[in-house]
């Protein structure tokens, strides 16, 4: 598929929408983010936003280690400190970002009229997007707790990507970090209902035509928008596939139990968004 690229194009003038899409971790974005990219409507980036050289702001995500706190890649909402990294208004320079989104962004056509581009912490920055973008749009989006939690133990097998959390622990701050998303992903689409529109993983999963249905009314030039499609993302090629079951499979008492002392705590806001807790087993 042949591309154009926005070095050496006046995208200030060209991009009329921003559109963000919002979500923990392990949550569908990836296949969302590259489901926009089909669009002739968009212009992408070719990684995640705060993984893209240029992204003047706090990450989860370098190539090159910069000074200030580290913050872990999974499991950034476990702890106050990271968050208040990750929310420091002071460290983020948003009209460098857009600069290097811009010069680095792809589209089909070069009369793509909107920016698209997702990183799981920008969960935490929607306010700041909001203002410092023009015409910003969210997709804003939850999935199973108990599904993220499994990717994320997953994930972060190693003790590098647990940033020193021990492996014991590691299941209880996978639980928190889900948990705080959650909380702060209900104070996004209370704040931000005019601006985005909210679905589940699960849903977009189980009717894909629907969501897409969403998207398009909320941005309206993405009209050949198709969500139902075979895409390659995190070394899976095939149709949108709700993967709970099977990941929620893999789990262990153990690690449930960690898991149901923190969700527990936090059970309003699993009930808010209509998951419950449960003792084991699979659940879709």
């Amino acid at each position: 598929m042949n591309h154009v690229y926005g070095a050496g194009r006046d995208l200030e003038r060209t991009i009329t929408t921003h559109l963000f899409a919002i979500s923990p971790n392990s949550s569908g974005s990836t296949f969302l983010q590259h489901a926009l990219a089909t669009s002739r409507a968009t212009w992408n980036l070719p990684r995640e936003g705060q993984a893209v050289h240029g992204f003047a702001g706090p990450a989860t995500w370098r190539r090159v280690p910069l000074p200030g706190p580290t913050v872990p890649r999974w499991i950034w909402a476990a702890e106050q400190r990271w968050l208040d990294a990750l929310t420091d208004e002071g460290a983020c320079d948003w009209r460098r970002t857009r600069e290097a989104w811009y010069f680095q962004a792809y589209a089909r056509d070069p009369a793509a009229t909107v920016f698209t581009t997702k990183s799981p912490p920008f969960l935490l920055n929607v306010g700041a997007l909001a203002r410092h973008f023009r015409n910003a749009r969210f997709l804003f989006v939850v999935r199973n707790p108990y599904a993220v939690c499994e990717s994320i133990c997953r994930a972060c097998a190693s003790p590098t990507a647990r940033a020193g959390i021990p492996a014991r622990h590691l299941p209880e701050a996978a639980a928190i970090h889900v948990a705080t998303c959650l909380a702060w992903q209900r104070r996004n689409v209370e704040a931000h209902r005019e601006r985005g529109v909210f679905f589940t993983y699960e849903t977009m999963c189980a009717e894909p035509e629907r969501v897409a249905h969403m998207i398009r009314a909320l941005v309206p030039a993405l009209d050949d928008l198709n969500l139902r499609r075979r895409l390659a993302v995190k070394g899976y090629d095939e149709m949108l596939t709700n993967m709970n079951a099977r990941q929620i499979a893999r789990l262990d008492a153990d690690q449930f139990a960690a898991f149901n002392r923190v969700f527990r705590r936090h059970r309003d806001v699993l009930d808010h968004f209509g998951y419950d807790i449960v003792d084991g087993g699979a659940q879709g």
